[in-house]
C-alpha cells in the first residue's frame, strides 16, 4: 500500500495548492486560537472550497466545545475531525453528533503512552501518534518535536493510524521505513517560520514520501 500524507496547518491558497499538486491525501485546517495556524471561519471556507473531492479536509481541534465544531463544519465542509486532548467519551460523542470520521491524537514520549490508543476503540476511526510537547507548552503539536519511533516496534495498533511529530523531508523516509506508517502528517516541517508554510518544502516533503 502506498503511504499517504497530510499537510497540516494550511492558511494560504498557494500552499494549499502546493499540497494538492504534490499528491497530499489530506489537508489540515486548524481551529485553535493560540496556534499561529489558526483560521477564521471565513478563511477556512475559502480554502475548503478549493479542495478537490479526492482530497480529504481535516479540521484540527484542541478540546473543542460544540459551538466551535459546529461553526467549523459550517465553514469548512470538513470530512475529518482531528481531536487533541479529548477523552474517548468526548471523541465518541463528537463522532456520533457530527457523523464525521474522527482522529484521536495520542501524545507519546514513552512506551506506556501508547496504551491510551486502545481506549479510543469504538470512539475514533484513526489514532494520530504525535510527540508529547514539553510541560507548559501552549500548543499540543506543530512544534517540530518528535518522539522515539522505535517505541512503535512490535506495537499492535488497535485502530488505523498515522504518524506525526517532527517530520520533514530529510527524515520522512527513515520514519516510514522504521515504523511502517501508512499515513504521515507534517506541519512545522514544511514551514519557513511558525505558521508560514513553504510551497517548496511542501513539494519536497511529498516527493520524499512518494505520493507521486
Amino acid at each position: 500500500m502506498p503511504v499517504t500524507a497530510k499537510i497540516c496547518g494550511l492558511s494560504t491558497t498557494a500552499t494549499l495548492d502546493a499540497a494538492i499538486a504534490g499528491g497530499a491525501s489530506h489537508v489540515g485546517f486548524v481551529f485553535f486560537a493560540p496556534s499561529p495556524r489558526n483560521l477564521t471561519r471565513e478563511r477556512a471556507a475559502e480554502l475548503a472550497a478549493r479542495v478537490p473531492p479526492h482530497v480529504s479536509r481535516v479540521g484540527v481541534f484542541v478540546d473543542p466545545d460544540d459551538a466551535l465544531i459546529e461553526s467549523a463544519l459550517g465553514a469548512g465542509q470538513l470530512d475529518v475531525l482531528q481531536l487533541h486532548k479529548v477523552t474517548p467519551a468526548r471523541a465518541a460523542a463528537i463522532r456520533a453528533k457530527t457523523a464525521r470520521e474522527v482522529w484521536a491524537a495520542v501524545a507519546v514520549r514513552t512506551r506506556i503512552d501508547l496504551d491510551a490508543a486502545a481506549s479510543y476503540t469504538g470512539a475514533a476511526d484513526r489514532i494520530l501518534y504525535d510527540a508529547k510537547t514539553p510541560p507548559g507548552a501552549a500548543l499540543p503539536g506543530g512544534m517540530g518535536v518528535r518522539f522515539d519511533w522505535t517505541l512503535l516496534d512490535g506495537f499492535r495498533h488497535p485502530l488505523p493510524w498515522a504518524l506525526s511529530g517532527g517530520l520533514d523531508s530529510a527524515n520522512i523516509r527513515q520514519a516510514i521505513a522504521g515504523t511502517g506508517a501508512p499515513l504521515v502528517d507534517v506541519s512545522s516541517g514544511v514551514e519557513s517560520a511558525p505558521g508560514i508554510k513553504d510551497p517548496t518544502k511542501i513539494a519536497a516533503f511529498l516527493k520524499a514520501v512518494g505520493t507521486r
